[in-house]
């Protein structure tokens, strides 16, 4: 471990921490996005491997903050209510782990970006997307498998649950709420995954621990962001996020 982080450069590392404050920031502002900010921009200057590592551990501390930050009996009834998406999740992630060594960046990063931005565009642009609410069921089956394959590899399944919540226009502290259950399950499965695979190791363990200070922090900032948004605003502004980061998603698979 010490010797990892004696390997990393001081602009590297405090480029990392800046990066993950903001990433809880927006994370306590509308209850997600943050492994997509951290991922999206640790792979400019670390290699995947070490920046998935990274959110690993920051990832399951504010998840564990944001599920129960209404309480404990709200988030085991998420947790009854969304039993599907849970499970799912959760399988799907555990495959897709092994996998994490075999699948090119460019690969994952486009089959992610350009579908997240799609959608959201059309959100935007006053599209009705809601699902119809007979298929529901299948909805949480078929976008719990999307996540937890994409989560497995690039720790990033929070885009499927998010579109299942905007189409079935949740909100805002359900949709907080479900986001922090959720990435919470997805948080602690990816944990032991990547334990399993040895992305997370005693080298990589420390960047992760240091990471999680700044997490926390700058979730509680932006925790205060959140209560002041009402549910038109808040929408909105998980729209445009979805839209930015899946733009970003798109660019660095086109290598630009």
């Amino acid at each position: 471990m010490a010797f990892f982080m004696a390997s990393l450069s001081a602009p590297a590392f405090w480029a990392a921490m800046a990066i993950t404050f903001f990433a809880g920031y927006v994370k306590g502002a509308v209850g997600f996005a943050m492994p997509l900010i951290m991922m999206g921009a640790f792979t400019s200057f670390l290699p995947r491997e070490v920046a998935l590592a990274g959110l690993i551990l920051p990832t399951f501390v504010t998840n564990v903050t944001q599920a129960t930050r209404q309480g404990l009996a709200p988030a085991l009834e998420t947790s009854r209510a969304y039993w599907r998406f849970l499970t799912v999740t959760a399988v799907f992630i555990v495959i897709s782990a092994a996998f994490v060594h075999a699948i090119p960046q460019r690969v994952f990063l486009a089959l992610l970006g350009v579908p997240i931005t799609i959608f959201a565009l059309l959100q935007l642009s006053g599209r009705n997307m809601a699902l119809r609410l007979e298929h529901r069921r299948r909805a949480e089956w078929l976008l719990g498998a999307i996540g937890g394959l994409y989560g497995g590899v690039s720790g990033i399944w929070g885009p499927p649950l998010l579109v299942y919540l905007l189409s079935i226009n949740a909100d805002k502290r359900e949709t907080v709420r479900v986001q922090g259950v959720v990435f919470l399950m997805g948080a602690f499965v990816l944990l032991l995954a990547h334990l399993h695979s040895g992305v997370l190791n005693a080298q990589t363990a420390g960047f992760s621990l240091a990471l999680t200070l700044p997490a926390q922090v700058g979730q509680i900032v932006g925790n205060r962001m959140q209560d002041r948004l009402n549910q038109d605003q808040f929408r909105r502004w998980t729209q445009v996020l979805m839209v930015l980061t899946g733009l970003n998603l798109a660019r660095q698979a086109l290598g630009i």
